[in-house]
């Protein structure tokens, strides 16, 4: 499948999200570009990039920017640890760029654990399901390279959300088609069970998840781990194609 073309309906398909997110205590950011390094953090981490990879990850961190500043949070350096990027403290987010587009997610970290987001502007080929699916999701893919892109994104969500607790391979991410998305879970932790929910956005496939903090006990007892919830949003069923 080729690269996405129509940047200008993704961008408004994605922007069409706002709201709805908002409502939930979440803000999302684009860039199609990227800014400059914010502080010598960011100088340091740049530094050693590749050009295209120097170009992913200001595009990102301007786009995380922008949803700090959308959640009403401080809009500071956004570091890394390894591929993950560390937001400013008291404040949660997620970033994700494919062809050239960046998106990010932020909330604050009172509310979250962790979320996830993943676009996907380019196709897999259909024989790159092996790698990412389980057997039994592979039937239930069907060879349609769709349904994979869909999978892959949404896999790549939980990855992000997951933190610390994600498997290493995505294999090691259950799938099951939802109404609205997928829930994901590590397979090794099967009762930890994450609604990632789906959008297409012109063509193009956009998910994403939130890890609320658990609820407090009122027996006493320790809190339990919650099951990772995205608000229910009016997208549909999985996509089918």
């Amino acid at each position: 499948m080729p690269t996405h073309t129509d940047r200008a309906g993704v961008e408004r398909a994605l922007l069409s999200l706002r709201p709805v997110l908002a409502a939930s205590g979440i803000a999302l950011g684009l860039a199609d570009g990227p800014g400059p390094p914010l502080g010598p953090g960011e100088r340091e981490l740049v530094s050693a990039m590749s050009a295209p990879r120097r170009r992913d990850f200001l595009a990102g961190r301007l786009a995380a920017r922008r949803a700090l500043r959308a959640a009403g949070l401080p809009a500071g350096e956004i570091l890394a640890d390894g591929r993950r990027p560390v937001f400013p403290e008291g404040s949660v987010g997620s970033i994700s760029h494919s062809g050239g587009l960046a998106v990010a997610l932020a909330a604050p970290a009172a509310r979250f654990r962790a979320l996830g987001c993943d676009l996907e502007l380019r196709g897999l080929p259909v024989e790159a399901a092996r790698l990412v699916l389980s057997e039994d999701e592979r039937v239930w893919m069907a060879g349609s390279v769709r349904r994979l892109l869909f999978a892959f994104s949404a896999k790549e969500t939980a990855f992000k959300a997951l933190g610390d607790d994600a498997p290493s391979l995505l294999l090691g991410i259950g799938l099951r088609p939802r109404r609205g998305g997928f829930c994901a879970w590590p397979r090794d932790v099967p009762g930890r069970v994450l609604e990632v929910g789906t959008h297409d956005v012109a063509g193009a496939a956009f998910t994403w998840a939130s890890f609320p903090h658990p609820a407090p006990s009122r027996t006493g007892a320790p809190p339990q781990t919650p099951v990772l919830k995205l608000p229910q949003l009016p997208l549909g069923g999985a996509p089918t194609g």
